[in-house]
């Protein structure tokens, strides 16, 4: 067996599998790492992405993976515990492989607020990106929830896919321009904190809020807090990060250490599949640049060492 690859991609979502794809049709030997925990799990299907609209997450995947593996490319089910030095890559089960270069595609976690039913609605009737769900949704009785800074500007996002929109401030401290925003745009403010989510027939009906109150709701929407899903890889790899904690990259998606990579929501949170895609085939062709100069340097090198042993 040889460990030995051109590249290792740690994430098997969109961003991995579109750069694997792309690598892979360059002729590298590449290899994809996967622990098998998309974020979309929940969701029954995705949306916005051009040809494939609707189409439930785990199909994209599944055609994603037999499409990569035309071009040779190797899928390992399994996660990587440890990146050392020369991209000495270790898996949970004692495996090592060998990499020159590194892409982290790992995606994101969300953090939701510790309400009842939140975890089992998530993806279903507890939404968080409109864009993804809202017309599925649209003209129904909304709800989003206030949480964190923002929470306001996703009511009023909202707003655009039904007029019948409560802003539930919960833990959200209102300033008064806030609230003149969302009156202006007739969004009604329920202070109250939200208790529970009222689910009936595997359905979300409602939330009851602390007074006791049923407010029925047919969705709510809420923005989570993210925090990068790369089990400290790319802290171990020394990669720069931002004040968010997210890692830094340039135009080429590519980090503060020169070897690694990172695309996708490990980058950019609030990124759609079809972006994350896109950043995967851009960060591809990156690294196969990359790889194409090293490979000339190697060669340079070799010449210039036999022409002095001539």
């Amino acid at each position: 067996m040889n460990d030995d690859y051109e590249v290792v991609i740690v994430g098997g979502g969109a961003a991995g599998l579109s750069a694997a794809l792309v690598l892979g049709r360059a002729r590298r030997r590449v290899v994809v790492i996967d622990a098998g925990e998309p974020r979309n799990a929940p969701a029954a299907h995705l949306q916005g992405f051009l040809s494939r609209d609707g189409m439930p997450p785990i199909e994209l995947l599944q055609a994603g993976r037999a499409e990569v593996a035309r071009y040779g490319v190797e899928l390992l089910d399994g996660r990587v515990v440890d990146i050392g030095p020369g991209y000495t890559v270790t898996l949970a089960g004692g495996r090592t492989l060998t990499a020159r270069r590194i892409l982290i595609a790992t995606g994101v976690s969300d953090e939701l607020p510790q309400i009842e039913g939140v975890r089992d609605r998530w993806g279903r009737d507890l939404l968080h990106c409109p864009y993804c769900h809202g017309w599925e949704v649209q003209d129904q009785q909304l709800g989003v929830l206030g949480t964190l800074a923002g929470s306001v500007q996703h009511a009023l996002l909202v707003r655009q896919w039904s007029d019948a929109v409560v802003f539930f401030a919960h833990s959200y401290e209102l300033d008064p321009e806030e609230r003149l925003q969302l009156d202006a745009r007739g969004i009604r403010i329920e202070p109250a904190a939200l208790v529970r989510l009222v689910v009936e027939d595997d359905r979300l009906r409602g939330v009851e809020l602390a007074d006791s109150r049923i407010v029925p709701r047919a969705a709510v929407f809420v923005r989570p807090g993210n925090v990068p899903h790369d089990d400290g890889l790319l802290a171990a790899l020394d990669c720069a990060t931002n004040d968010a904690g997210f890692v830094t990259v340039d135009a080429t998606w590519r980090t503060s250490n020169p070897g690694v990579w990172a695309a996708g929501n490990v980058v950019d949170p609030r990124a759609q599949v079809i972006t994350s895609a896109g950043a995967g085939s851009a960060a591809a062709i990156a690294i196969n640049a990359d790889l194409v100069q090293e490979d000339v340097d190697i060669a340079l090198r070799h010449d210039d060492a036999h022409k002095a042993h001539a």
